[in-house]
């Protein structure tokens, strides 16, 4: 018996074919992949939220009158802390403006690192520009002192007003920024390399998706791994060969790929018209008509006069009206169950209608049941 066999030329062939058809495969779902840092942050890694309250000096003439008794109070308790006694009431505050400052420590923040603070008028200052901040205490919302901010303001506007009282004023002069002025002087006890477990939450909760990143991460490492607990949050064990070195671990989970799922959802905006809709919305098996009533009027001005050579006659503005009414003829259209949204877009262009007409359109949909989505007014 004559048996042939394919000869190992075909048989390459073959296979990388058959290897170009699963790469093409696997690139096209990773076109349409989210790497799971962009959808999801790790439990216990945030900023976390300063505040202090302080003295904003050499202001010319821009800072907070008498009238604001607590910077005149605060003026002078400083003063009395370097050992200069004074009475308050002899005290012009007009150069000193009280100010609250805000800051954000990020996650994992060292003793010495600087950061941003933001300076905020709440007094009756006109301007901040040109001032220092001084030495100012920032608090996190356990009551301890974490940085201190000082420097000059940058406030990125300006006020140019005239003796008549007209001005031109750019952004918001009370409030300023010191660029790296608050200086960090406590750090946020953090034991992230001696974790055993990571949690994962999901900036958009949902079912679907938190199983697709527990599978993800379980395809990724060939272990069962991860689990989830709810639509929003995914728990990480951590691998025996990751104790000690979970930061290896969160850099690989964070760049898996995961395809996000949403709910259908047309979003209408009616102070501008606009309308959002997602790719899943599907309508019902509906028919739908548009037409419009619409209401002309125009009014000329005729003039009329008298014969030549009479007596008596007088010129006289006569107003003449025309009234026109016109009602839309335009046909029904009959929209099949399950289309895409390509399709209900054709639909409705094909009606002619306007984005405000639109808006009608979805609500008289979800009124009577056809729209297969989630309708949401802004």
């Amino acid at each position: 018996m004559d048996v042939r066999y394919p000869s190992i030329k075909k048989i390459r062939i073959l296979a990388v074919i058959c290897l170009g058809i699963l790469l093409g495969a696997v690139a096209s779902d990773a076109a349409h992949a989210a790497r799971i840092k962009d959808i999801a942050n790790i439990r216990g890694v945030r900023q976390n939220q300063l505040f202090g309250y302080g003295l904003v000096v050499g202001l010319d003439g821009s800072g907070d009158g008498n009238k604001s008794l607590f910077t005149v109070q605060s003026l002078a308790s400083m003063l009395e802390k370097m050992g200069v006694t004074v009475n308050p009431n002899d005290i012009a505050v007009s150069n000193v403006a009280a100010v609250m400052v805000t800051a954000e420590l990020p996650p994992f923040a060292r003793s010495g690192g600087r950061i941003d603070a933001l300076v905020n008028s709440i007094g009756d200052a006109e301007n901040l520009q040109g001032g220092t901040l001084l030495f100012t205490p920032l608090k996190a919302a356990d009551q301890q002192v974490y940085a201190v901010a000082q420097g000059p303001v940058s406030t990125g506007g300006f006020v140019v007003g005239s003796a008549s009282g007209s001005g031109v004023q750019k952004n918001f002069p009370t409030v300023g920024r010191v660029v790296n002025g608050a200086l960090i002087e406590k750090e946020i006890p953090n034991k992230f390399n001696q974790k055993q477990s990571l949690t994962l939450t999901l900036h958009s909760p949902d079912f679907t998706t938190s199983s697709r990143v527990a599978r993800a991460i379980n395809i990724a490492f060939y272990d069962q791994i991860a689990r989830t607990h709810d639509a929003g949050t995914v728990e990480v064990k951590v691998p025996e060969k990751y104790m000690g070195n979970v930061v290896a671990l969160v850099t690989m989970i964070e760049s898996l790929g995961v395809t996000p799922d949403t709910i259908s959802k047309v979003i209408i905006n009616e102070r501008t018209g606009t309308v959002i809709m997602g790719e899943n919305v599907r309508i019902s098996t509906v028919a739908i008509a548009h037409g419009n009533l619409s209401i002309e009027i125009r009014e000329d001005a005729r003039v009329s006069q008298p014969l030549p050579f009479s007596r008596g006659g007088e010129t006289v503005v006569t107003p003449e009206s025309e009234v026109q009414v016109q009602e839309g003829n335009n046909p029904i259209f009959l929209v099949n169950s399950g289309v895409s949204i390509a399709a209900v877009v054709k639909a409705l262009n094909a009606l002619g209608v306007s984005p405000r007409d639109l808006i009608s359109i979805f609500k008289a949909l979800k009124a009577a049941g056809a729209l297969q989505a989630e309708l949401e007014i802004i």
